[in-house]
């Protein structure tokens, strides 16, 4: 049975098909069956450019666990991204989770 879990996103950066990179311009997640890995239910990453060929593509499965281990990681590094841009621009910021009982108090 199909699960119809699908989540379609705009997408602004680069994929990879052979030796080439293209443009991309959406990405859909979606929960269903395995249509190439060994596996049973998994969740599909597909990055696309849809004013491209049907093989302007890069397609990932991968299974429930891993994702939530990937969104998890994607999850720290945006942190530590947004912690980055903050202070090359100058601003104060610490990551999520991470400022200290003293700054706590003093935004009070």
């Amino acid at each position: 049975m199909c699960t119809s879990i699908v989540e379609i996103t705009e997408a602004e950066g680069m994929a990879k098909r052979g030796d080439e990179w293209f443009p991309l311009t959406q990405a859909v997640v979606a929960y269903d069956h395995a249509r190439h890995a060994p596996l049973g239910d998994v969740i599909t990453l597909d990055f696309f450019n849809r004013h491209l060929d049907a093989g302007a593509r890069a397609g990932v499965e991968i299974t429930l666990e891993s994702a939530k281990a990937l969104r998890a990681a994607l999850d720290r590094a945006i942190a530590a991204a947004e912690y980055e841009e903050a202070e090359v621009r100058g601003k104060r910021a610490t990551p999520s989770g991470l400022r200290s009982r003293q700054d706590q108090l003093l935004d009070a």
